[in-house]
C-alpha cells in the first residue's frame, strides 16, 4: 500500500505497525536524542502522515522538530496562552470552525492586531506554535493539512524591524521541514509594498513546493480568496458567509485556554510527546461537505 493510501487509514490500523517500528528504531538509534527517549505511536504517526509514510523523510522531520525545539527555547518552552492573553484578546488569530472543501484546517492571522511595541516576535510566534501543536494532534488535520491566511493590513516598520535573518529561518523551518503538519496553502492579503523585503528574507529558506503554494491577493481579495475557499467557511470580512472574524478569534482563544494544561505539558516534555485519545478532536469542527462538488 502506498503512502497516500496509508495516510487515509484510521488511527490504530494494523498496517501502520512496520512503519511505526522502523521510525521508532531510527529515532532511538539517533545520536541527536537522549538515550532514554521513548516515543508513543500517537506521536510518531504525526510525522509519518506528514511525509506520507516515507520512513526516511519522517525520521528527518522528527529530528528537525526536536532540533528546532532545542534551538528555540524562547518559543518552545513557554506555550502558555496566559502569557499572551492580551495579544489573543486583540482578535489577532483564529482557526475557523469549518474545514475547507479538502478537509484542511484554515487559520487566519491578523498582523495589524499585533502591536510590536507591546509584543515581541517571539511572543507572537508562540501563538502560532500553540495552535500548531494542538491541531497536529487531530487525525483529520494530520491527513489533510492546513491553509493559512495572513492579513497584513497594518504592517509597519515596527513589525519589519523585528524580523531578522535568524527569525526568518525559524519561521521558514516551521513552514517547511520542522513541524509535522502539511502546509497546503499560504494566502497573503493586504500586503503592502514594504512587506516585500521581509518576504524576500524568508523566501530563500522555503522549499519550492511551499513557494508554489503562496498566493498574494493584495487589497482586492474578496473574490480571489473565494477562488480557493468556499464562501461558506470564510468570515464576512474576507468575502465569506461564515461567522465574523471577531467571533472566530474569540472562539479559538477560548479553545487555547481550555488546552493550557496540555500545552504546558508539551512544552515541559523533553521530546514533546504528549498523547491524547486519537478519536478525540480538541476543538469543535465541521467539514464543508455541502460544497465538495463545487471544487
Amino acid at each position: 500500500m502506498d503512502g497516500p493510501k496509508l495516510n487515509e487509514l484510521p488511527d490504530g490500523s494494523e498496517d501502520f505497525g512496520p512503519y511505526l517500528s522502523s521510525l521508532r528504531r531510527g529515532a532511538l538509534q539517533s545520536s541527536e536524542l537522549p538515550a532514554d527517549s521513548s516515543f508513543s505511536d500517537g506521536f510518531l504517526i504525526k510525522f509519518l502522515r506528514a511525509r506520507d509514510f516515507d520512513v526516511e523523510l519522517s525520521l528527518k522531520l522528527l529530528l528537525n522538530y526536536q532540533r528546532w525545539r532545542r534551538e528555540s527555547p524562547e518559543i518552545s518552552t513557554c506555550l502558555s496562552p496566559s502569557s499572551v492573553v492580551d495579544l489573543l484578546q486583540t482578535s489577532y488569530h483564529a482557526v475557523l470552525p469549518q474545514r475547507d472543501h479538502s478537509g484542511s484546517r484554515v487559520l487566519i492571522y491578523r498582523i495589524g492586531q499585533w502591536n510590536p511595541k507591546d509584543w515581541t516576535v517571539f511572543q507572537v510566534f508562540r501563538v502560532s506554535l500553540m495552535t500548531s501543536e494542538i491541531i497536529s494532534m487531530e487525525t483529520e488535520t494530520q491527513m489533510k493539512g492546513l491553509k493559512v491566511i495572513f492579513d497584513l493590513q497594518g504592517w509597519s516598520l515596527g513589525h519589519a524591524l523585528q524580523i531578522n535573518p535568524s527569525i526568518a529561518r525559524k519561521i521558514s523551518s516551521v513552514l517547511s521541514d520542522s513541524f509535522p503538519l502539511k502546509v497546503r496553502g499560504i494566502h497573503l492579503v493586504n500586503e503592502p509594498m514594504f512587506f516585500r523585503p521581509v518576504f524576500a528574507m524568508i523566501r530563500p529558506f522555503l522549499p519550492d513546493k511551499i513557494k508554489q503554494r503562496i498566493h498574494m491577493h493584495g487589497s482586492d481579495y474578496h473574490d480571489s480568496l473565494c477562488d480557493f475557499f468556499s464562501p461558506h467557511i470564510l468570515p464576512p470580512e474576507y468575502g465569506g458567509e461564515g461567522p465574523g472574524i471577531e467571533e472566530a478569534c474569540q472562539d479559538w482563544t477560548n479553545q487555547l485556554f481550555q488546552s493550557e494544561e496540555l500545552l504546558q505539558q508539551i512544552a515541559a516534555h523533553p521530546t514533546g510527546d504528549i498523547s491524547i485519545t486519537p478519536s478525540v478532536s480538541l476543538i469543535s469542527e465541521e467539514v464543508d461537505t455541502d460544497h465538495l462538488s463545487e471544487w
